[in-house]
């Protein structure tokens, strides 16, 4: 249906579309200008685009409400340049098969291919789905005003495709985060009169509790939940028995548990104040069973369990993580997404979607 003619000519846009975006700033939570530019684009494409904040996206005009609906998401945040850079991260810079610049991996490649599908494919009735296309706010931040702000305004989504960089291998199950901060409470008194009781003693034996821990569901995609205790705070001076100390738990949770079950379990063992930032970033996966899984299974493409998080976690449908570039290039200086990458990406999202 797509020759290579047709898929070259878009990869071409989608690229010139990714230069573009790059040189447009657009860290978390300072969308506007990007949200502006993508809005344009789908304006100037007539593809009668909706926004609400900083999330833009677009319904396929041959919706039919019988057929099931897709979700084509991809994030336009980006997170701030980090130190290293030898190239101006907003500066579009195309060395060979290369395009340098900030988001060009994370996730603008995702970004731009999704966007030149859903132009080429809005249309099509005898396409087995409808198609919605969202570029979203503030996924580097996990934001309220992100995705999780206008789902209730887009039609029922039956299954996403979410277009972070996996390399075009589908990761069908992701990691969730709970972040826990703990308190442990002891009592002041002189160091020198042994009087008090030591908080920070107190603290490392939840600590100790927390490395030592194993959660007895075990996932087959994404092994174990993980614990770390990453930040610990504590006393004023040497001489003073401290009466407080804090420390954070980085949790990373797989399929198996919900971030509250977690956060049940921690608060029966620690002698600790415990309070979760938040629990609403659960893990998240589809059945390998799926169409769009077995699909991928069919075109050679082997599943996985994803570590990193992404905005699937707050999408109430099954979602499929699968884009082009490599997420060992996100958040890195001289962050670079491929060409070809970007070509093949589109060619195989025509192919799972058809």
């Amino acid at each position: 249906m797509y020759n290579t003619t047709i898929i070259n000519q878009s990869a071409d846009r989608a690229v010139e579309m990714l230069q573009q975006i790059i040189a447009i700033p657009s860290y978390s939570r300072e969308e506007t200008k990007l949200a502006d530019f993508i809005e344009e684009i789908a304006c100037r494409d007539h593809l009668a685009p909706h926004r609400k904040g900083n999330n833009v996206w677009c319904i396929s005009s041959a919706f039919i409400p019988e057929r099931p609906t897709l979700l084509l998401n991809a994030h336009i945040d980006t997170v701030r340049p980090v130190n290293g850079w030898e190239r101006d991260p907003h500066t579009p810079y195309v060395e060979g098969d290369v395009l340098y610049g900030l988001g060009s991996n994370d996730c603008g490649g995702g970004l731009v291919a999704l966007y030149e599908v859903f132009r080429l494919c809005e249309a099509d009735k005898d396409l087995p789905w409808n198609l919605v296309y969202l570029a979203s706010a503030e996924e580097e931040v996990s934001g309220q005003s992100g995705i999780e702000s206008v789902l209730s305004d887009l039609p029922k989504i039956d299954v996403a495709i979410v277009g972070e960089p996996t390399n075009m291998q589908p990761a069908i199950a992701e990691k969730g985060l709970m972040v826990v901060d703990a308190v442990a409470h002891g009592k002041a008194g002189h160091a020198a009169r042994n009087e008090g009781v030591n908080a920070i003693y107190k603290a490392l034996e939840d600590i100790a509790w927390c490395k030592n821990r194993r959660f007895e569901r075990v996932s087959h995609l994404l092994g174990e939940v993980k614990m770390s205790v990453t930040v610990i705070q504590a006393g004023t001076q040497h001489n003073v028995v401290p009466d407080e100390c804090r420390f954070t738990i980085d949790v990373r949770s797989n399929e198996c548990y919900t971030n509250q079950e977690i956060l049940d379990e921690i608060g029966r063992n620690l002698q600790s104040e415990l309070k979760a930032r938040s629990t609403r970033l659960n893990s998240s996966h589809i059945a390998s069973e799926h169409p769009l899984v077995q699909k991928c299974i069919d075109m050679g493409k082997v599943p996985f369990g994803s570590p990193t998080l992404s905005d699937q976690t707050l999408m109430p449908f099954p979602s499929l993580k699968i884009g082009p570039g490599d997420s060992a290039r996100s958040h890195t200086a001289d962050e670079y997404i491929k060409i070809s990458e970007i070509r093949d990406g589109i060619a195989d999202y025509l192919q799972l979607i058809g």
